[in-house]
């Protein structure tokens, strides 16, 4: 790919990096007095698809010109070549913060319909152009006719019935042993156009306030880390004044939060039981009662405040004023550095981890009558990998939240070797495909997260040892840098 010109960094292309660090072209804009010719010119001698139109003081992006678009007015409406940019121009333009993630540009692009997003600084200002192209991994790349089938439906039954296609879908890849981040990725893509869709088709069913407002997804969901097996984490935030317009507001959000949360059941997404949704007005919030919750658990990192953090910590927007969950994320970061008590109590718990592996390199299990010989994927597994990831995004204010991507980042700045850092990676990718693999077997049970090694291939057996080894290894850095002193 092409260079950008601000903070250029050649950072692998993921679903979930961040689209300012993705290797981009220069960009490529034109002032509102330029004319058809020298655009037409222009992206010629560039050999680009589309350029964009910026107000020449502020910066503003406002519109783009593709190559397609300007040769069918030319051919078709015989446009005068001398004619300003304006009228070939497609103005009201979609839009997105250039620190939005590949995935969520992807799922934007194809709930929209375009082929470009702008990128925009936090004042407004063009950053550049990302295009279908750049994003090779767009949700619809290999299930375009379930794509379009989310993309159509208007009634919840049609909903409900196509979260059952991305089941079996996600079920063939599977047994096509298509890789863990792969799975992943495609699974966290359909699963978030189908609770956009869902979001969308309830908000129509209600008369909201007339306020900014985002739907916030946690846990999994948040790092998209989806698997067969998960239930519903989320919130939503609002502006308000004061805590009295808040209480108000709650009022009127809740019935639509909880409409909400009753469609995500009916389509397989079971009811938290811990209640962490947001038709729970503990979880439908002002923007400034979510900085006080946030605050309460750095403030006091009781066993409470530490799960919490395990779920919370890890938001994302999914629904509606994208802002807001930014801002939030930026406070929290800003913030978090300054609680080194909550730090190093994250880090205790994180490394009260009992391996499942013997001193001579057997499998250890845990002594549960009701599922013996077997191990909890999750909880001796991927979560190890998922904690230590989210306390080095707190500490190195990482903006991420998928695994892979906060232990990558992590990797640059910490100087991890880039071996070391690999087989962390591949271990946790590892670990996330047997879970998927075994959800997939026992997809009507109930122990989704728990395997017997003996059902395990031999080679698969070899490798999660030494993925569990890579835990050991994981918390033995954590314990070196946080607990040492």
């Amino acid at each position: 790919m092409p260079v950008s010109s601000t903070e250029p960094r050649a950072a692998p292309f993921t679903p979930y990096v961040a689209l300012r660090h993705l290797v981009r072209a220069q960009p490529l804009t034109v002032e509102p007095a330029a004319s058809v010719r020298e655009i037409l010119l222009l992206l010629d001698r560039t050999r680009a698809d589309a350029v964009v139109v910026v107000d020449g003081g502020s910066r503003v992006p406002l519109g783009i010109v593709t190559l397609q678009d300007v040769l069918r007015r030319i051919a078709i409406e015989t446009c005068d070549l001398q004619a300003p940019v304006a009228t070939v121009m497609t103005a009201g333009l979609i839009t997105m913060p250039v620190d939005s993630t590949a995935h969520q540009a992807s799922v934007v692009m194809v709930r929209r319909g375009v082929r470009h997003l702008v990128l925009t600084e936090a004042d407004g200002s063009y950053f550049n152009l990302v295009s279908q192209t750049d994003l090779y991994t767009l949700p619809g790349a290999q299930n375009a006719d379930l794509v379009r089938s989310i993309l159509a439906a208007r009634e919840l039954a049609t909903l409900v019935a196509l979260a059952a296609e991305i089941r079996a879908f996600v079920a063939r890849l599977v047994a096509e042993r298509v890789s863990a981040d792969a799975l992943c990725h495609r699974i966290s893509s359909l699963n978030d156009l189908l609770s956009l869709q869902v979001i969308e088709l309830v908000a129509g069913q209600f008369d909201l306030p007339y306020v900014p407002w985002c739907w916030l997804v946690f846990g999994s969901e948040g790092r998209l880390e989806q698997t067969l097996a998960t239930d519903q984490d989320n919130g939503l935030i609002f502006v308000a004044e004061s805590d009295e317009e808040a209480a108000t507001l709650r009022e009127a959000f809740l019935p639509f939060a909880r409409a909400v949360n009753e469609a995500l059941d009916a389509c397989g997404f079971p009811l938290c039981k811990g209640n962490i949704m947001a038709g729970n007005p503990r979880w439908c919030l002002s923007a400034a009662e979510w900085r006080r919750a946030f605050s309460t658990w750095l403030e006091s990192p009781e066993p409470e405040a530490l799960l919490n953090s395990s779920i919370f910590f890890d938001f994302r927007a999914l629904y509606g004023q994208e802002s807001l969950v930014n801002d939030l994320r930026s406070w929290l970061l800003a913030r978090t550095p300054s609680y080194p008590i909550f730090l190093r109590a994250m880090v205790e718990n994180t490394v009260n981890w009992t391996s499942p592996l013997s001193w001579w390199n057997g499998f250890r299990y845990e002594r549960d009558t009701e599922f013996p010989h077997t191990i909890d994927l999750k909880k001796h597994g991927s979560r190890p990998f998922v904690d230590a990831a989210r306390i080095y995004a707190l500490v190195r204010q990482i903006p991420d939240t998928n695994t892979v991507e906060r232990l990558r980042v992590t990797g640059e700045q910490g100087g991890i070797v880039a071996s070391e850092l690999a087989a962390l990676i591949d271990a946790f990718h590892h670990i996330q495909r047997l879970r998927l693999e075994h959800q997939v077997i026992r997809v009507a049970g109930t122990v989704s997260n728990r395997v017997d090694p003996d059902d395990l291939h031999e080679l698969d057996r070899l490798i999660l040892k030494e993925a569990f080894k890579q835990v050991q290894s994981l918390q033995k850095r954590l314990i070196r840098e946080y607990l040492s002193a």
